[in-house]
């Protein structure tokens, strides 16, 4: 009489069941076959070949996963109609290297007012004219697929890339969807702008008021809760006087200052001298007109801090 021992069962045409959940434990982990497989072996361990692991995530890991992602998709998407109210929506690209050269792009979409992923679309860069036009494919892409569900966007939350800026004004802003930028980003380069300044001479100064500035950009987006271009740019630009201690303005739409009498700690600022090549340099700087074209699209409420973050 023979006995026959095994120690795990079978599964589809006769696949042991410890191969694939080890595949799928591999793969759903985001660890690196090859490396993970040889550590195994090493170790003394018994285990599949990258073949193999490959071969399962070919037929059974990465259909798992599509399958689970459209699952969890359609019920967002169940969700948000039960909602109702236009898309808030935050969307990015990324790429898998950086500069441009990248091969793929991979654009994603996030819901602001439940913050989760609702679409992501992948774009190889043979597809397109360069890698540079991933994005804005992508994009193209995802608006597409929430048409055919039929969603409308109330807003659209993105970075200060010129193609899409462009696109969505021509394409979007005309069914009521409404275009801003992402308020990090556009801080992100006053703030090298001004760090550019300051090392011209007798413009030190300016490094002392970058702060500053750049939490003044955030309460320009945050009080505007309108999103008035207007006054939004009179907001901005008013910081160009109070630097130099002046808190009345001539812009009709911001006329002073919001804040209290200045006392105290407040008022022993080292203010810029008017007419001082710092406050000129700072009046150039923030006067640039690709820059105050983009403060006037601010983002007031919703930032793209999560999908940063994702």
């Amino acid at each position: 009489m023979r006995r026959y021992w095994q120690n795990q069962e079978k599964v589809h045409r006769n696949m042991p069941a410890c191969n694939l959940l080890l595949s799928g434990a591999i793969h759903f982990s985001g660890c690196m076959a090859t490396q993970t497989i040889r550590m195994l072996k090493l170790f003394g361990l018994q285990c599949i070949s990258p073949g193999t692991f490959f071969h399962h995530q070919r037929l059974y890991t990465i259909p798992t996963i599509m399958q689970a992602w459209r699952n969890e998709q359609r019920g967002i998407i169940r969700e948000l109609k039960e909602t109702g109210g236009g898309l808030i929506l935050s969307g990015d690209c990324r790429s898998d290297s950086p500069g441009h050269c990248a091969k793929y792009g991979s654009y994603s979409l996030i819901e602001d007012r439940i913050n989760k992923v609702l679409d992501v679309q992948l774009v190889q860069s043979s597809e397109v004219p360069s890698s540079s036009w991933c994005e804005l494919e992508g994009l193209k892409r995802s608006m597409q697929f929430l048409m055919d569900q039929d969603m409308q966007v109330s807003a659209l939350i993105t970075d200060r890339n010129r193609q899409v800026a462009k696109w969505v004004r021509e394409e979007m802003c005309s069914e009521g969807t409404r275009h801003f930028f992402d308020v990090w980003h556009i801080g992100k380069s006053i703030q090298k702008a001004l760090d550019a300044a300051a090392k011209e001479r007798n413009c030190e100064d300016l490094k002392l008021w970058r702060p500053a500035i750049i939490n003044h950009l955030y309460w320009t987006a945050a009080s505007t809760h309108t999103g008035d271009p207007d006054e939004m740019k009179a907001k901005l630009q008013s910081m160009i006087n109070h630097a130099q201690d002046i808190h009345e303005h001539s812009t009709p739409a911001f006329t002073s200052c919001a804040h209290p009498p200045l006392e105290g700690e407040a008022r022993d600022r080292k203010w810029l001298e008017p007419g001082s090549p710092a406050a000129t340099k700072l009046e150039s700087v923030a006067a640039r007109k690709a820059l105050v074209k983009d403060i006037q699209q601010l983002s007031p409420q919703h930032q793209k801090f999560s999908l940063e973050a994702y």
